[in-house]
């Protein structure tokens, strides 16, 4: 199988941290490669590598089959990237953002203006096609970000944390307009550190921490690792809340937890619910809620790296944003 975005033993390090270990992942033609992991896993320069930005000090990375070292300005010519702030010019209006970014892509005038007509109408800016950036929403300057990244008719999306910051309407706006980009044949690579994200647009999953692969597969699949169901208690007293943490932990071990007024618990044997309803009954512990439900990608991100995810950070990779002025420096001058 020919894979639209793959690296084989992808190591990266600045100074003396290893951002990347010998990392593999392989993203198939027209879907989304979900790449998930704690701040500082690695996720960003990954990005950064396969869009050409960094040089990896070892392994290999292949965008529509192309080396991205030796061959990186056909990867160029491939690929958008919208990163987690949006890097549009605030005093430039809509249309003249795009068509700036056309004219530095060498689109003649009059094409990179009907092309910047034609993005403006499909992120539903037309209205404020001749307003300043800056007086743009959040979720408006993110689409005009991911619009600019489009100019250029890319097969291939690298999508670092898109929605960072975006309120839920917005957010959910731009899931649209990525599934629209994906049903229209395009493959992307998205990072996210909203897990709902990536289970609603995700076909596959890559797990990082610390630089290495930890897991991969469907988010179905990923769940069925940690348990296919979750146990949820609520009891009607708040003062019961400890007691039944202790006795579902009793029933289903170390794993069981504390959320909110909650405890929840991985269901890894049928017979834990029944043993739990009769441990209520005997302890005489009132219950306003006992449920089963699906787990979700949050608790298997937790399972898998110890603790939950987290709004990103700008000096993502242990602080390779600000170390890899130096290479992205070096990265432009080799263009």
């Amino acid at each position: 199988m020919t894979y639209a975005i793959e690296a084989e033993g992808l190591v990266k390090r600045f100074r003396e941290t290893e951002a990347l270990a010998g990392v593999d992942l392989a993203a198939r033609k027209g879907t989304v490669l979900g790449l998930l992991g704690p701040n500082g896993a690695g996720k960003t320069t990954a990005v950064r590598i396969f869009a050409t930005l960094l040089r990896p000090d070892g392994g290999r990375a292949r965008v529509a089959g192309h080396d991205v070292v030796r061959e990186a300005g056909v990867v160029r010519s491939l690929v958008g990237l919208t990163g987690q702030y949006a890097a549009v010019d605030e005093n430039l209006t809509g249309t003249e953002n795009l068509l700036l970014i056309g004219r530095l892509l060498g689109l003649p005038r009059r094409e990179a203006k009907a092309r910047a007509g034609e993005l403006l109408e499909r992120f539903q800016l037309t209205h404020a096609a001749g307003r300043a950036a800056k007086t743009f929403s959040g979720g408006m300057r993110r689409r005009l970000d991911l619009a600019a990244s489009l100019v250029g008719r890319p097969s291939i999306l690298f999508l670092d944390e898109p929605t960072t910051g975006l309120d839920p309407h917005s957010r959910g706006e731009l899931w649209d307009l990525l599934r629209g980009l994906i049903a229209d044949g395009a493959t992307a690579l998205l990072t996210t550190q909203y897990l709902n994200e990536a289970d609603v647009l995700a076909d596959d999953i890559v797990v990082i921490d610390k630089g290495r692969v930890i897991a991969e597969g469907t988010p179905d699949r990923l769940k069925a690792q940690v348990g296919g169901q979750v146990l949820e208690l609520r009891p009607i007293l708040g003062q019961d809340l400890e007691r039944a943490h202790a006795l579902v932990a009793g029933a289903a071990g170390s794993e069981a937890r504390i959320e909110g007024e909650t405890v929840t618990a991985p269901v890894k044997d049928p017979e834990l619910m029944p043993a739990v309803v009769r441990a209520l009954d005997r302890e005489g512990i009132a219950v306003g809620e006992l449920a089963l439900r699906r787990s979700s990608l949050d608790e298997v991100f937790l399972a898998l790296t110890g603790h939950r995810a987290e709004p990103g950070d700008p000096q993502e990779d242990g602080g390779a944003a600000v170390r890899d002025d130096g290479e992205l420096e070096k990265a432009v001058s080799r263009s």
